[in-house]
């Protein structure tokens, strides 16, 4: 915000034209005192043109008796040779000057440190991070330890994420997703892809697509098409994409593997914050998400491509450096997408974040944005690199 917006400018006020009026000179009228109002001598400050009206005992008996009647006093040269002060910006009376919003500075690109002023985090970074190291053990601990235990979690947190996204289906755009058939399906995705493998995930979606469409026939027909296509959407956008992360799993070194993705995948995300939130100046995607830089994008694909060549290097079996290059370049790419992709679905739904169980994150879904559409890129690149397994 800069000075002219504190209060009106000098041109509120009017002047009469030169050599029109009686007073010798019109300068600028200080705030009326309380002991009465302010007549029409010099400029007074207001906001339309007024008419000077002559004295009847010319400009000093004029001025006596505003002087007698408590009227504001002149603060202009007596005569028109005087320079005239330049009046600075003026400041409605009662209101203090509101100092300028840092965060306006920089068009109010937040976040990843677009633009020059105090730049903010745009979270409870001690809440992220705590949370972000409790999920971290759980999922190692169980990835490690009993990999049925890592299936379980996985499937957990796909039921909590499909419950968000239908809800704020059905409280913002009024779609009723079933959730019931949707969340047994998704369990039944998860479960087949670490058993059964692909094929098994394949049959789990048909089956889970085929009984929202039964389940959605329980109600009046009215907006059957938009529900159905709302739901078939969720067991793709979150199951479906989530099933990969199983596939990974059922290999020899499946928890290397997934651990190789989840590493990538946080680093990514890690390294657009931090460059971007320190260089970002220059906005990636303003109309999705403000506060994405290009600079941060910059950031996410140098970190996972370093942390793809260590990955793929000392963690999975036949890896060599230059694959995990390709690896973290992909994932970053995949990662960032994702993250515009449910930027779009909060946009268009008018919220800021699908959930709050996270504390520092928002839900389940916030963080899930950038994992699921990378789980299947990471797949891929590892069986082309390295085979099934």
């Amino acid at each position: 915000m800069n000075d002219s917006s504190w209060g009106a400018p000098p041109s509120a006020g009017f002047r009469g034209p030169g050599g029109q009026g009686t007073s010798p000179g019109y300068g600028w009228v200080a705030a009326p005192s309380s002991a009465g109002p302010a007549h029409e001598v010099g400029e007074a400050a207001q906001t339309r043109p007024m008419p000077t009206v002559p004295h009847a005992g010319g400009g000093d008996s004029g001025e006596a008796a505003d002087r007698d009647r408590g009227a504001a006093r002149l603060s202009g040269p007596l005569f028109r040779d005087e320079r005239e002060p330049q009046p600075g910006p003026r400041q409605p009376a009662g209101r203090q000057p509101t100092p300028p919003d840092p965060a306006s500075a920089d068009g109010g690109v937040r976040g990843t440190g677009a633009g020059q002023g105090k730049k903010s985090a745009g979270r409870n970074l001690r809440a992220a991070i705590g949370v972000g190291i409790g999920l971290g053990v759980i999922i190692v601990a169980s990835l490690f330890i009993y990999k049925p235990v890592f299936v379980g979690v996985v499937a957990v947190a796909v039921v909590v994420g499909l419950w968000e996204l239908t809800s704020r289906l059905a409280e913002r755009k009024d779609i009723r997703v079933p959730l019931v058939p949707l969340a047994v399906g998704g369990v039944a995705m998860i479960v087949a892809g670490y058993v059964r493998g692909a094929q098994g995930a394949v049959v789990a979606v048909a089956l889970t697509a085929l009984a929202v469409l039964v389940w959605r026939m329980t109600e009046p027909p009215d907006n059957y098409l938009r529900d159905v296509t709302a739901g078939v959407f969720a067991a793709f956008y979150v199951p479906f994409l989530a099933t990969f992360v199983a596939l990974m799993l059922d290999t020899e070194d499946g928890p290397w593997r997934v651990l190789t993705f989840l590493l990538l995948t946080v680093v990514s995300d890690t390294g657009a914050y931090a460059v971007g939130w320190r260089f970002g100046k220059h906005p990636l995607a303003p109309r999705i998400s403000p506060g994405k830089t290009r600079e941060g994008l910059l950031g996410a694909v140098t970190f996972a491509m370093v942390a793809g060549a260590l990955c793929m290097q000392y963690l999975i079996d036949d890896g060599v450096w230059w694959q995990g290059l390709l690896l973290g370049f992909a994932v970053a790419v995949s990662a960032t997408l994702g993250d515009l992709g449910e930027s779009m679905i909060k946009r268009d739904l008018g919220i800021k974040d699908m959930g709050k169980l996270l504390p520092g994150h928002g839900g389940i879904m916030d963080r899930l944005d950038s994992l699921l559409p990378t789980a299947p890129v990471v797949w891929l690149l590892l069986v082309i690199f390295v085979g099934g397994g």
